[in-house]
């Protein structure tokens, strides 16, 4: 079995998880790769298990519907601590993430004994590419945003692409993270930083957005961000959280 876990929930993302499982696999690292399907009408699973038929490196996880980032990667979590995985990453499955840069956070954690290396996009300025400006200024602003509220020292508070330590995941209580989208990325930092602030490392980025598919953002994601930090930061003045 391999010693690293990425973790790539998708949603119709026929058009690029073949590639990227293709590129994950090329990686110069022990890795196996967990996809968790929503239900995609589109095929993404099918194109998935040809796969599989040939790579037992490659694991499916398929549920009845969309059921949400955070549940899913709740999921992956607990498929990496079951199998015993030393350290698991969170990586999309539309190459706005380039699956390299796993190599370099991995290497964080083992030489330099990380519990969470981020890969942010705004640590060394802003690395975006293809992003419209509305959406880069509100991305770019949320960020200090959730700084101000939560006092949490982390430039890229709603990065999706990082990597764990297992064991210190087991610490983090994942069963009761009720966030999803932007607010899952968000909590799960806190609940990291709130535990052991000085082993999180921010490494810089190039963000490319997808050139095929659709993305997922929404609106009622960007509400919950919103009023989940605010959420967040009286659960630990609580001592709740």
């Amino acid at each position: 079995m391999a010693t690293n876990l990425i973790i790539t929930p998708t949603y119709n993302e026929v058009e690029n998880i073949s590639a990227v499982i293709d590129k994950v696999m090329t990686l110069n690292l022990d890795t196996d790769i967990l996809i968790i399907d929503d239900g995609s009408p589109d095929g993404t699973a099918k194109i998935i298990k040809e796969k599989q038929a040939t790579n037992k490196r490659i694991h499916l996880i398929e549920r009845p519907g969309k059921l949400g980032l955070g549940t899913a990667y709740v999921v992956g979590f607990h498929f990496a601590i079951e199998h015993g995985y030393d350290t698991v990453a969170q990586m999309d499955g539309d190459f706005s993430h380039d699956p390299d840069e796993i190599v370099n956070m991995v290497q964080e954690i083992r030489e330099n004994n990380y519990d969470l290396v981020i890969g942010s996009r705004y640590t060394n300025g802003i690395s975006v590419v293809n992003w419209p400006l509305k959406r880069l200024m509100l991305s770019y602003f949320a960020s200090k945003y959730i700084q101000f509220i939560t006092r949490m020292p982390i430039h890229d508070g709603t990065a999706g692409f990082k990597t764990w330590k297992t064991e210190f995941l087991k610490t983090l209580n994942i069963d009761s993270v009720r966030s999803e989208g932007y607010s899952f990325q968000i909590e799960m930092h806190y609940r990291a930083w709130l535990k052991r602030p000085d082993k999180i490392k921010e490494i810089p980025i190039i963000f490319m957005d997808r050139t095929v598919g659709q993305s997922k953002m929404s609106k009622a994601i960007v509400r919950e961000a919103i009023y989940r930090v605010w959420w967040m930061r009286m659960m630990s003045i609580l001592g709740k959280l």
